[in-house]
């Protein structure tokens, strides 16, 4: 028992519900090559090895920084009895559940993944791969690690969109196609959109316990207000641009479908749902992003 417990933290610290942010560009790059060309499978498995491993790789870095930071300690309760600090998923580091040494070695170990697989699609479709990879992997740590963490000025949305949108949907179609094309960097920016979105309301539902550890990401900056305006909008005009992809694809219109899925977490932040209810909308906004993410696939392969 005591084993499973063991394992069990283990994977909460990755954070598994963040991994749909990883599968979708693959996905969709895939959809992609299967418009414009061959799908080679290997490739694209190899392709989704780097996301997931990157993806489980920022948590756990994350988790390692903020915790030795003391970002992510517990505060005093607050005057209901309430305990202080964030909410959310398991933070191994400040929870005290794993020393910080075997956090961060985790966190290289999932790097090492990323980059094994990604030398070996560096080899089959040439060596820009291995610069786009180490920035990738350089990103992933320096997102709240080193002295001057880009996610604590601001940039973390930057980071998500460049990396989980773009990068991670173009560059599954590259490896596969060998070229960058138009389609594929269309079809990335709303992929990227919905990725932000779930750190826009990651960050909305941290902006007490940010605040007060000076953590200024951009919905600290923004404040709360703006940064609700900022999640409808990377929610809503992902499926504004279905209209350019269908140029190319007609039937990526088929992710208007999910459409429907984006009314409660919409309404509910709109509403100013905070703290732990903003959990809910977590998840809502994951859902949304897989079933846009499948169903764009889909189009795009039809």
């Amino acid at each position: 028992m005591a084993d499973k417990g063991k394992a069990n933290k283990w994977v909460l610290g990755a954070r598994p519900r963040t991994l749909p942010a990883a599968v979708v560009p693959v996905a969709v790059g895939t959809g992609v090559v299967a418009a414009q060309g061959q799908i080679i499978w290997w490739r694209a498995i190899a392709a989704l090895v780097v996301s997931l491993a990157l993806q489980v790789g920022v948590n756990y870095a994350n988790d390692y920084s903020d915790g030795i930071r003391g970002t992510d300690a517990p505060q005093a309760p607050d005057r209901a009895g309430q305990a202080g600090g964030r909410v959310g998923p398991v933070r191994l580091v400040g929870s005290g559940l794993a020393a910080p040494r075997a956090v961060k070695a985790a966190a290289f170990a999932a790097f090492g993944v990323a980059g094994l697989a990604g030398l070996a699609l560096t080899v089959a479709a040439g060596p820009i791969l291995l610069a786009v990879g180490a920035a990738a992997i350089a990103a992933a740590w320096f997102y709240t690690g080193g002295p001057r963490p880009y996610g604590y000025a601001g940039l973390g949305e930057l980071f998500v969109f460049v990396f989980f949108g773009l990068v991670a949907t173009a560059g599954s179609a590259y490896v596969q196609l060998e070229k960058l094309t138009a389609l594929a960097v269309v079809a990335a920016v709303p992929v990227g959109l919905l990725a932000v979105a779930l750190l826009v309301v990651n960050n909305l539902r941290d902006i007490p316990s940010d605040t007060t550890s000076g953590k200024r990401t951009l919905a600290v900056r923004l404040g709360a207000g703006r940064t609700r305006v900022l999640y409808g909008s990377c929610v809503l005009v992902p499926f504004a641009l279905l209209g350019t992809v269908a140029a190319w694809r007609p039937w990526a219109l088929l992710a208007l479908v999910a459409l429907p899925l984006a009314v409660v977490p919409l309404r509910k932040v709109a509403g100013g749902e905070s703290g732990r209810g903003l959990i809910e909308v977590l998840g809502a906004t994951g859902r949304l992003q897989l079933a846009f993410g499948a169903l764009l696939t889909l189009g795009l392969c039809l």
